[in-house]
């Protein structure tokens, strides 16, 4: 009986590794997609660069998912510190306040949604137990894009927390709370 030659085996096997884990993209910041407008429940959603973007709203979590794919093409994975937004390119960093808790975190958006009336941001598992927002499934927050330096990139990039934040001073959270009631959320 003859015997396949090494290379062709070792060819073979890197060509089946490749079909099985090419399902996802991997977690990467390049490139930067935009994308091109999208109708979700009778709704048109116009994704843009947003370099100011600083929302008061409603955020949810989500986490039974886990495995599927995200807009960007890589898999969910529900504890890691993660987001989706409308129209946010992706990905882009934001960080997110819980104006409940107080907390600050900063999270990777690499996927699209929610699709809720009144919700500005979907938070991984992760995200929403960082923020202490988990067991009433969502919160008021406020979200704004930031520019983090390379290391926090990398850390949320491969699942964990960029450096921590101090947790937002009583009076900005007062005047955020005003304001979001003010607009009826």
């Amino acid at each position: 009986m003859r015997l396949p030659c090494p290379a062709l085996l070792a060819g073979t096997l890197a060509l089946a590794l490749t079909a099985c884990g090419g399902r996802y993209r991997a977690v990467s910041d390049t490139p930067v997609t935009v994308g091109r407008p999208y109708v979700v429940r009778g709704i048109t959603y116009v994704p843009a660069p947003a370099p100011d973007y600083d929302m008061l709203g409603r955020a949810s979590w989500y986490g039974s998912e886990s495995g599927n794919r995200t807009a960007r093409g890589e898999k969910f994975r529900p504890g890691w510190l993660t987001a989706a937004h409308a129209t946010l390119p992706l990905p882009s960093y934001v960080e997110v306040t819980s104006l409940d808790t107080g907390r600050v975190i900063v999270v990777r958006v690499n996927d699209r949604g929610p699709f809720a009336r009144g919700r500005i941001i979907d938070l991984s598992k992760g995200a929403a137990e960082a923020l202490g927002m988990r067991a009433g499934g969502h919160g008021a927050v406020r979200v704004r894009v930031v520019a983090p330096d390379e290391r926090d990139r990398e850390r949320l990039r491969h699942g964990k927390p960029a450096a921590s934040r101090p947790n937002a001073d009583p009076q900005s959270l007062a005047f955020w709370r005003s304001q979001l009631a003010a607009s009826g959320m």
